[in-house]
C-alpha cells in the first residue's frame, strides 16, 4: 500500500481522494433525483445510495476514530447507508433502499462536502501516515461504487419504456467480428497473486505458486456474432448444454438471449439497450450481459472451456491493460484488437472464469471490521477477469479478483475461451 508522500500515476493520495470523489459526482451528474432514486432490483442500488454508502465509508471508518472533534453529519446515516458491515451495527435492508424518499440529492451532496472537509484536515495531519492504508481502501472502494453506480443506473433505465440514455456515447458501427487467434502457454509452475508495491485486496493474497498444464487462451472475447451462432443452434433450447441450476434458471426467467437484448417483431434482428440507449447488436463487439451459466453453456456449445483463474492471471501478467476503461465516450463494450504476440488483452468485458471464488492458501482477512469486506463472501460465487468499460482504469490489474452469484447478468460479464494445450 502507500504513505501519504506516495504517488500513483503522479498523484498523492490526497488528489487522488478528492479526484475519486468528484468522479463520482461526474458520474451521478447526467442523472435527475428521480432517476437517483429508483431501485429497479433488489441487487441494484439507487445512485444516491452509492453517493452517500462511499461517503459514510470514509466517516465511519476513517473520520469518527481519527479525527479529533469530527461530528457526524447525521445520526441515522449509519443506519441508511451500512452495506453488510455486521461489526458496525444494523443497517436498513437493501432490497428497500429504493423506499428512501429522503434524504434527497441535495442533502447527499451536503454529506459528501461535509465528509470531504474533515478527510482534508485528517489528510493534513502529520498523524495520519498510520491511516493511509484505510484511505487507499475507501478510495479504491468508490472506484468499486463507480462501476456499480453505471451497472445499477443502465438497470434501472432499461426498464423504463421510454428508454432513455444516461448520455451520448459513440459506438462503431455493426462490423464483421474478427477470426479468432490463440496464444499458447506451456507447462509449469507460476506465481499468482499481488506482488510488489502498490494496493491490493486482501483477496489477491498471499501470492503463491500454482501448477498449470499446457493451456492455449482466446486472443479476443467472444463476440456478439458468435453468440447470434450460438442463439441460432438452438443454445438456449438444449438442456445437454447446461448445469442443472442454469437449466432451472433458463427455464424460471425465460431467457433467450442476454439481458438488455431485445428481438425486433418486424424483421428478427437483435438490438440492445446500452448507455446511450438502444442500439443494434454489433456482432463484431464482445457480448455483455451474461451469466455464469450461459458462459458455461456456450463453453460446451463451442467444444472449448472456460480458462481457470490461474491460466488467466498467466496470461495476462506483464500484458499492457487494452481496452477502453471508463471512457465517457463509449460505456459499452467496443471491438477490440489482439495485443503483442505472446499476451492476451484484458477487453472491455469483465470475463468469467470456470474458478469458484474461494481463499487462496495462506488467506489471513483484513484484521477488524473492514475483514468483512472481501472474505465472507467466498462461497457460491464465481471470479471474473480482466476489468470492464465501466471500471475505472486505475482499478484493473492482473491479480485483481471479480466475483459474483452464477446467475448474475447486469454487470458487464462476457467472456474469453480456453482450449487444453
Amino acid at each position: 500500500m502507500t504513505d501519504l508522500l506516495t504517488t500513483v500515476g503522479g498523484l498523492t493520495i490526497t488528489d487522488r481522494f478528492f479526484a475519486t470523489r468528484s468522479m463520482t459526482e461526474s458520474l451521478a451528474s447526467p442523472l435527475t433525483a428521480e432517476d437517483q432514486t429508483v431501485q429497479s432490483m433488489p441487487d441494484v442500488s439507487p445512485t444516491k445510495w452509492h453517493r452517500a454508502h462511499t461517503t459514510w465509508f470514509f466517516e465511519t471508518f476513517l473520520l469518527v476514530p481519527s479525527l479529533a472533534g469530527y461530528r457526524p453529519f447525521h445520526p441515522e446515516y449509519g443506519y441508511l447507508f451500512n452495506s453488510y458491515y455486521e461489526g458496525v451495527g444494523a443497517r436498513y435492508p437493501r432490497h428497500d433502499r429504493g423506499q428512501l424518499s429522503r434524504p434527497g440529492i441535495a442533502e447527499i451532496a451536503d454529506y459528501r462536502v461535509h465528509v470531504d472537509e474533515g478527510m482534508a484536515r485528517l489528510l493534513e495531519d502529520p498523524g495520519c501516515g498510520s491511516c493511509t492504508d484505510l484511505v487507499e481502501l475507501g478510495i479504491q472502494h468508490e472506484q468499486q461504487h463507480q462501476e456499480l453506480l453505471l451497472m445499477d443506473i443502465k438497470h434501472v433505465l432499461s426498464r423504463n419504456p421510454l428508454l432513455p440514455a444516461y448520455d451520448a456515447v459513440r459506438l462503431p458501427r455493426p462490423g464483421a467480428a474478427g477470426e479468432t487467434t490463440w496464444t499458447e502457454h506451456p507447462e509449469g509452475t507460476y506465481q499468482v497473486g499481488h506482488s510488489g508495491p502498490g494496493f491490493c485486496f486482501d483477496n489477491e493474497l498471499p501470492c503463491h505458486r500454482e501448477y498449470l498444464a499446457p493451456f492455449a487462451l482466446a486472443d479476443q472475447p467472444v463476440t456478439c456474432g458468435e453468440w447470434l451462432d450460438f442463439m441460432a443452434d438452438g443454445g438456449y433450447h438444449r438442456p445437454e448444454l447446461w448445469l442443472s441450476d442454469g437449466w432451472a434458471t433458463v427455464q424460471a426467467e425465460g431467457w433467450e438471449h442476454p439481458l438488455y437484448w431485445v428481438r425486433s417483431q418486424r424483421d428478427g434482428t437483435f438490438s440492445e439497450f446500452t448507455l446511450g440507449g438502444p442500439t443494434p447488436v454489433n456482432p463484431a463487439q464482445p457480448v455483455c450481459h451474461v451469466s455464469y451459466y450461459e458462459a458455461d453453456a456456450f463453453a460446451r456449445w463451442s467444444g472449448l472451456r472456460l480458462p481457470t483463474e490461474v491460466e488467466w492471471e498467466v496470461a495476462a501478467a506483464g500484458c499492457p491493460l487494452v481496452g477502453h476503461f471508463l471512457d465517457h465516450t463509449k460505456l459499452h463494450p467496443t471491438p477490440v484488437d489482439g495485443g503483442p504476440t505472446g499476451c492476451t488483452p484484458f477487453g472491455n468485458i469483465w470475463q468469467w472464469t470456470s474458478s469458484a471464488y474461494s481463499p487462496y492458501p495462506g488467506f489471513t482477512p483484513a484484521p477488524g471490521t473492514v475483514g468483512e469486506y472481501n472474505g465472507k463472501f467466498m462461497v457460491n460465487q464465481y471470479v471474473l477477469r480482466g476489468g470492464s468499460c465501466v471500471t475505472p482504469p486505475d482499478h484493473v490489474r492482473a491479480s485483481y479478483r471479480n466475483f459474483f452469484p452464477p446467475s448474475a447478468r447486469w454487470a458487464f460479464t462476457g467472456l474469453r475461451m480456453a482450449r487444453n494445450g
